[in-house]
Formats: C-alpha cells, structure tokens, sequence
C-alpha cells in the first residue's frame, strides 16, 4: 500500500500507476465499499493475533479497536455474507475514520489482501491506497478472472467493491485513481476536484474580504492544492480558477508559470 507509510504517499502512488498505465494493455480499478464502517473488529484482531504474541500488547489493540465500535453504524448498509445468521448485523464493526490508529489499522486489514494479489494471483501490476486499488495485466480475461478471485477473498474479511465500477478496460481510456484520470501520456485532475476547491477558493476570497482569513492561511491553502494539482496537467485549470481571484492575474500565471516557487502542472507528456 502506498497510504500511510514513510516514502510512499500519494503521488508516489499517481507515478507509479502511470509507469503501469505505460507498461500493460488494460487497468482494473476497484474501490472498496463502505471501507471504514465495514472494517470487522474480531476479524481485524484475528489479523493481529497471528503476528502479536504479546498478551499485552493485543488486548491493548483490542481496547482501541473496540472504542470504535458503532461509531459509523449510520454510515454502514449491512450486508449478509456467506454463513452469516440474524445475528450478523450485531458484529461490532467501524473504524473512526481520521484517526491515526485508523490508519493503521486499515494497512493491517488489507495487507494479507496484498499478498494474495501479489503471490497467489501473480500480478506484477498492482497498486492500493487504503480502498482504492487498480490492477494492470496485458490480458483482458486475465484481469476479469482476477476481479472473481478478488470478490471471493474479500467477502471473507466481510467487504465488497463496487461491482459496476470494477471492470477491465484499456489503458488508452484512462483510469480515476486518487483524483485524478491518468492516461499513458498525462494526467488531468477529476473535474469534481476542480470544481470543489474552487467553491472553497471563492468562499475564502470573500472572507478575506471581510477580515475573516488572513492572507497567510489564504496563501497557505493556495499553495498546498497548487503543490498537489501540479502533479497533474492542470495548466489551463489553475489558470481559469485564479482569473476568478482578483490578487492572482490570469498575466501573473500565463507569465511566470508559478506562485512564489510552485510551478504549475504545464507537462503535455510523462516521461
């Protein structure tokens, strides 16, 4: 996985999806439902117990996993998976999504789905953050043959994807992964993404119009989605979006291609 992990992150995930989406004829992009609020607690500590000898130490964990029991109840749609009874829709489940314990614990629920991926299905091109996870092959069938193997194994940690979003297509058409589509020759930021902060742009410029934002947290916000977007080819868009803002000019882009160092995504191709 490339969430939450010291060298990783996510646009070391994004290039990495590009050097695949270059290498192989066809992507499968899944994405787990309802991920955080599914995460079974005695499933996940089951996980722990066969690598944690420590007594100590599991019944430490389990008092932090059990703290977030019913936490998302509201954001769950139970679901009923082979062998469950009545009583399956009382299994204490959900992780507080946000937290760092969270975080972890989501890498330990999926990591012997990683191996099963990598090992027992054999597939040299495959990349997850948290839910989100595509996988690359040069063999259509091969790919919707994976898809079966991996609704199968994640029914037994009680999860299941998005079935009409999961399927093979060639690379050519593009794949939506961590915001963006990526392209064998480029990336553009997911339009939605795009709109959003551009909602959040407006709002803050009138705030700080009215003394509510000072222009350190206005820039602050700038450059963050600048230093993320730039990973993309997101010229045209920021420059769209800033016209909008009368301290950033359409000129000021156009001309120095960045703000205070940021260089704006201006790529027409990925090496």
């Amino acid at each position: 996985t490339y969430a939450n992990r010291v060298g990783k992150g996510t646009h070391k995930a994004l290039e990495r999806c590009t050097e695949f989406m270059q290498k192989f004829k066809y992507v499968l992009p899944c994405d787990v439902q309802q991920f955080f609020p599914a995460i079974d607690h005695q499933i996940l500590k089951n996980i722990l117990s066969r690598t944690i000898a420590d007594e100590a130490v599991l019944r430490l964990c389990g008092k932090i996993i059990d703290s977030g029991a019913g936490v998302l109840t509201e954001q769950y749609v139970m679901r009923y998976f082979d062998g469950d009874d009545l009583l399956a829709v009382n299994r204490p489940r959900g992780l507080p999504i946000g937290n760092l314990t969270s975080q972890f614990w989501a890498n330990v629920y999926l990591n012997e789905f990683d191996h099963f991926v990598k090992r027992q299905l054999k597939c040299k091109g495959y990349i997850r953050y948290v839910d989100d996870f595509v996988l690359f092959a040069d063999d259509k069938k091969q790919l919707h043959d994976w898809r079966d193997a991996i609704i199968a194994y994640l029914g037994k940690l009680r999860l299941t994807i998005h079935e009409n979003r999961a399927q093979p297509r060639p690379v050519t058409q593009g794949v939506t992964f961590l915001g963006f589509t990526i392209y064998p020759t480029h990336r553009r930021l997911k339009r939605i993404k795009g709109l959003a902060y551009q909602r959040r742009l407006r709002a803050m410029y009138k705030a700080y119009l009215r003394g509510e934002v000072t222009a350190e947290a206005g820039r602050a916000s700038v450059m963050s989605w600048l230093g993320h977007v730039r990973h993309g080819n997101t010229r045209g868009l920021v420059r769209k979006m800033f016209a909008e803002v009368k301290r950033v000019t359409v000129a000021d882009i156009h001309e120095n291609r960045s703000i205070d160092g940021v260089v704006i995504g201006t790529h027409n191709e990925i090496p």
